[in-house]
This record gives C-alpha cells, structure tokens and sequence, in this order.
C-alpha cells in the first residue's frame, strides 16, 4: 500500500514538474537562462519529466522510469550545486529521497 502510494506520488511529483517546467514561469525561465541554457531547455527538462512520470506509473517499465528520473535529478543537482543556487536543493532532495525509496522497494 504504501510503495503503492509513493510510486504515484512520484510520477505525480514528476508529471507536475514537468508541466511547470514545459510551460515555464519568467522565474524558471529567467533560471535557466543564468544557469547558461537555451531557451528551449525547459520545454526539453519539462517533456523528459512528463515522459518519466508515464514510465514510473506504468509496472513494466517503471525501472527505466526511475532510472529517467535519476538522471534528471542528478543533472538538476549538479546544476544548481554549480551555480551555488542552493535554494534548489530542498526540492531536489525530495525527489531523491523518493526515487530511492522506490527503488529500493521495487
């Protein structure tokens, strides 16, 4: 019930991401471009998300959604640890907490 629970709230999590991400705030927009990427690169992040979040929820091929997942955050990561933008990192953490529960309990 609960690892239920949380592979829904992930791919929620991620589906939700990716929608703000694809449609972008000035705030995330103006983000990416300081952290030096093209315009174009949070519709790119938004739709990996949103295709990850479909692959979290379906069983078969929930591994390769969590892997997806994975690199998106460690990218995310990276990133912001770069930049010393830390206030990304809380929510990053979140999302790492939750892919390594899932995984783990997988």
């Amino acid at each position: 019930m609960i690892h239920a629970l949380s592979i829904w709230l992930l791919a929620a999590g991620f589906f939700g991401a990716g929608l703000f991400n694809a449609y972008g705030t000035s705030g995330s927009q103006s983000d990416y471009a300081r952290w030096g990427y093209p315009r174009w690169w949070g519709r790119l992040t938004g739709a990996l998300e949103m295709v990850c979040a479909v692959l979290i929820a379906l069983p078969a091929t929930r591994m390769m959604g969590l892997a997806l997942g994975a690199l998106i955050i460690a990218a995310a990561v990276l990133t912001v640890l770069r930049h010393r933008d830390f206030s990304h990192l809380v929510p990053l953490s979140v999302f790492v907490a939750a892919i390594a529960l899932a995984g783990f309990s997988a």
